[in-house]
């Protein structure tokens, strides 16, 4: 017995529709069916209301909000359904109303704003993450950085403080600290990595967890070495890095200075008054393998100071280095006047007025 054709189209009918389920179960669904539910059913909810609901609560550029929340909520594949359904809710809504309040202004509007959530799911979806999970991670890494950047809580007679900026008013920047305190041995490192702001961030990040576990397990004098090490198997050519290593025995004041391509630490002597540069220099760190660093070495009496500080508080396109110095040792006199703590930031902000670059700042000084 034949089968009649209008049986014959159901069953084709409800054998395509059993792969279309399949399939957006399999590949659009996933994870996060009960969110593209309920985007769908939203969208859809706006077209149907747009036509016969009440007059201006269901206005059609409504569905761009489900355009949004799949952006930030849904993979590219299920937004890719989502931006389907919208583009028929729209289409519908527009046979519907005669085109009056579905023009191509909205429909533009609409489709830049699909275009731009699609770019922003497919980070999302590289980083493995959807919703706000990555911004959270961001801010988890920056608390943390900060956390370890924290100079100790030093014994009677020692203080520190310590200013960080970075290029462009970011989170992120290529100037950290890294310090540990052992007994009465205080280890501070001012690191800048190559290049600012958030290209230098997520380079920042990994050598500040690596250099903060170096700081406090290697002796005090090879510090940049170890750290020279580990740049120069991990790098990959990703570009060089300057630090500043100061290590103090807080009982005598005596101190190991070792520096790696970095600007010169300066030190103010109470008996004169004045800042003066001191003499440590080396090789920027991650170039040369098996590299050593020489530290010159000092001492803090009471009432001595001495600075740490990245290049952009004194590097200026088209100056010589030792100008910025110069300018440094000129502006560091008001921070005698002012106090070391209280005046670093007047300090900073002044030396790095109209400047476009990550800053560090240290300052450890003696009151007895």
């Amino acid at each position: 017995m034949s089968t009649s054709p209008p049986s014959r189209l159901l069953r084709s009918a409800n054998s395509v529709a059993q792969r279309v389920f399949a399939f957006l179960r399999r590949k659009v669904l996933f994870r996060y069916r009960l969110v593209l539910i309920v985007l769908v059913l939203l969208a859809v909810g706006i077209g149907v209301g747009a036509v016969w609901g009440p007059p201006g609560w269901f206005p059609p550029s409504a569905v761009i909000i489900t355009v949004l929340a799949g952006g930030l909520l849904l993979k590219r594949r299920s937004l890719a359904f989502l931006f389907g359904v919208v583009a028929v809710v729209l289409a519908f809504t527009a046979y519907a109303l005669d085109f009056s309040q579905v023009g191509p202004g909205l429909a533009v509007t609409i489709g830049v704003t699909a275009v731009v959530a699609y770019l922003l799911s497919g980070v999302r979806e590289r980083l493995g993450v959807q919703g706000l999970d990555g911004e959270k991670m961001l801010l988890e890494l920056r608390d943390r950085i900060r956390t370890q950047g924290q100079l100790p809580a030093l014994p009677a007679g020692w203080h520190a403080t310590q200013v960080l900026r970075q290029a462009g008013g970011s989170s992120f920047g290529g100037d950290f600290v890294v310090s540990t305190l052992r007994d009465d041995q205080l280890d501070i490192a001012v690191v800048d990595v190559s290049g600012k702001g958030v290209e230098a961030g997520t380079r920042a990040l990994l050598l500040s967890g690596a250099f903060g576990g170096l700081i406090g397990a290697v002796p005090r004098g090879e510090f940049l070495e170890h750290c020279n090490d580990y740049l120069v198997r991990i790098a990959g050519g990703e570009g060089f890095v300057t630090a500043v290593h100061l290590s103090v025995d807080l009982t005598t004041g005596e101190y190991l200075l070792a520096s790696a391509g970095h600007p010169p630490a300066v030190q103010f002597d109470h008996t004169t008054g004045a800042w003066s540069p001191t003499e440590a220099k080396g090789v920027v760190l991650g170039i040369i393998p098996e590299m050593s660093y020489t530290p010159v070495r000092g001492r803090l009496r009471p009432g001595d100071a001495v600075m740490l500080y990245t290049d952009g508080l004194v590097e200026t396109p088209g100056e010589d280095l030792d100008a910025g110095v110069d300018r440094l040792l000129g502006a560091a006199e008001s921070l005698v006047a002012m106090g070391f703590g209280p005046g670093t930031e007047q300090f900073v902000d002044t030396l790095s007025k109209d400047k476009n670059d990550d800053r560090a700042l240290v300052v450890l000084w003696r009151t007895h």
